[in-house]
């Protein structure tokens, strides 16, 4: 395998697709170095190599490359609804000088090969799953301002480092992901584990903000992590490439798969249009991961939202309930 015996640094390896990365790259034998700032190291593993750095002093950035090989670049602020603009401005920022910094210590120390995580916000807005060669067709739609122009700017300075550099980029646009060490905070977290958290405290009746009718395209997250260690081994071009589901659903069939997993399907379900939603369509179209990388996901939605919320209750609910 390609990654066996490979010293393989995951910058972000103890947030949620971090973490996930590093669990996909243990299994296929990589040695795994994971940076160590403000959240402690949930992975026990005796390849994985935790080492103390703040990702915000190009120092630690340089000393951290050391002997790598590849880099995920997984670390970085996420947006999630309710978060004020100044806020979303913080993690606009911090996104930019990361993978700024991480790009040029790479680039420095010879590591031969960085994968950056970009996002379907870059996309104008489509009524249709969206290729990668449409991104320029339009501008990103005004819900993703900020994250979506960000995201696109970095892909151009990725550009920029490989034209002037040995460095071998791979660039990855995921869909919406969901999965195992996933944000279930209320007040940060996204949309499936925020549905998760509340079918579990059985709320009745259900409100959900929208129509019901927003289409999305969700990927559980062990896929996404297996979509980027393809990419990484097979398409470090500097060409963006779509990880995501392939296929659409409604808000309404999530929320109803939700209430079935957790066992709160009788709850009368309530779609409040009055509030808020942002893209009414958002997906992706996966022809070129499918024949470039041979990628296609493994885990039904109700798979994925089953073991999701098992995870949930075993891990964290668990050690809740030891807690107290």
């Amino acid at each position: 395998m390609f990654y066996r015996d490979k010293r393989v640094l995951v910058t972000g390896g103890t947030g949620f697709v971090g973490t996930n990365l590093v669990q996909e790259l243990l299994e296929q034998g990589a040695f795994v170095r994971i940076p160590i700032h403000h959240r402690y190291l949930v992975l026990k593993h005796p390849r994985i190599e935790p080492v103390m750095a703040d990702l915000n002093r190009y120092e630690d950035c340089l000393s951290i490359m050391g002997g790598i090989d590849c880099v995920f670049h997984a670390a970085g602020a996420v947006g999630a609804a309710g978060v004020t603009p100044a806020s979303q401005l913080d993690g606009i920022t911090v996104n930019l000088l990361l993978t700024a910094r991480i790009m040029q210590a790479a680039w420095n120390t010879g590591v031969k090969r960085l994968l950056i995580l970009s996002s379907s916000t870059v996309y104008p807005a489509f009524s249709r799953p969206v290729r990668e060669d449409e991104t320029w067709d339009g501008p990103p739609h005004p819900a993703y301002l900020g994250y979506g122009w960000m995201k696109r700017y970095l892909e151009k300075l990725a550009e920029f480092v490989v034209s002037r550099s040995s460095l071998q980029v791979a660039i990855v646009r995921p869909t919406a992901v969901y999965g195992r060490w996933d944000n279930f905070d209320p007040r940060t977290g996204h949309v499936i584990p925020a549905l998760i958290l509340r079918a579990l405290r059985k709320e009745i009746p259900f409100v959900v903000w929208g129509t019901g009718d927003e289409v999305r395209d969700i990927l559980h997250i062990s896929d996404l992590a297996r979509g980027c260690l393809l990419a990484l081994e097979k398409y470090a071009v500097c060409d963006p490439i779509n990880i995501g589901c392939g296929n659409v659903v409604t808000i309404r069939q999530i929320v109803e798969a939700v209430l079935r997993v957790t066992g709160h399907e009788t709850a009368e379900i309530i779609f409040d249009a009055a509030k808020p939603t942002t893209i009414p369509y958002r997906a992706v179209d996966t022809t070129k991961a499918k024949k470039i990388l041979d990628f296609e996901p493994a885990i039904s939605l109700e798979e994925g939202l089953k073991d999701t919320m098992e995870w949930y209750v075993k891990t964290v609910q668990g050690k809740e309930a030891q807690k107290r």
